[in-house]
């Protein structure tokens, strides 16, 4: 397990003290790891028992199978919210919708993974698993992006698309003075 990624770290202070974080594909850990160690209730959800098993270190943690199984954090038909979902080297399409539906009003995404480019410097190359250009953006155009980057990465060499956004609050409207997302 290795550390965070530079762009969940440098995002992470904009998910509310103590908030809620959701680790979609969570591997073994590495994000929980960082957010448990900054007092947050952490949830992570991946296909592989080993990594489950590992990340359980950190936090609660479910085996799932998220691409051919209905998406297992519902509770009475509604689905389990989170003051923060993050997702970084996994793309599956199908589950953009899910994505935004757990975030809480007022949640905040941290998304990360590999882009189209990437077939030319390694894995993964398929297109299914590289984000198209602007893909996150269009993807996610409901909510508020506070950052996107893309293009290419050099240690490793990869191609990266990412994004920071954050579903409105429902007291949004009502705001007189604009939010501060301190960069």
């Amino acid at each position: 397990m290795g550390p965070a990624s530079p762009w969940v770290a440098r995002w992470s202070h904009l998910v509310p003290p103590l908030g809620s974080v959701l680790d979609i594909a969570c591997g073994h850990g590495r994000h929980m790891k960082w957010f448990s160690k900054k007092g947050h209730p952490v949830f992570g959800i991946d296909r592989s028992a080993e990594a489950v098993q590992a990340a359980a270190t950190f936090g609660e943690t479910l085996l799932a199978d998220i691409e051919n199984d209905p998406w297992p954090l519902v509770d009475e038909g509604k689905t389990r919210q989170f003051s923060a979902v993050i997702v970084t080297n996994y793309l599956w399409r199908p589950l953009f919708p899910v994505i935004s539906q757990s975030l809480a009003p007022g949640g905040l995404l941290i998304y990360e993974t590999f882009a189209q480019g990437n077939e030319s410097v390694g894995k993964p190359s398929r297109p299914d698993f590289l984000l198209r250009p602007a893909e996150l953006l269009h993807a996610f155009d409901h909510l508020h992006v506070v950052a996107f980057e893309e293009g290419f990465l050099d240690n490793p060499p990869r191609f990266v698309q990412r994004i920071t956004a954050l579903r409105p609050s429902l007291q949004a409207d009502s705001q007189l003075a604009p939010a501060r997302y301190v960069l």
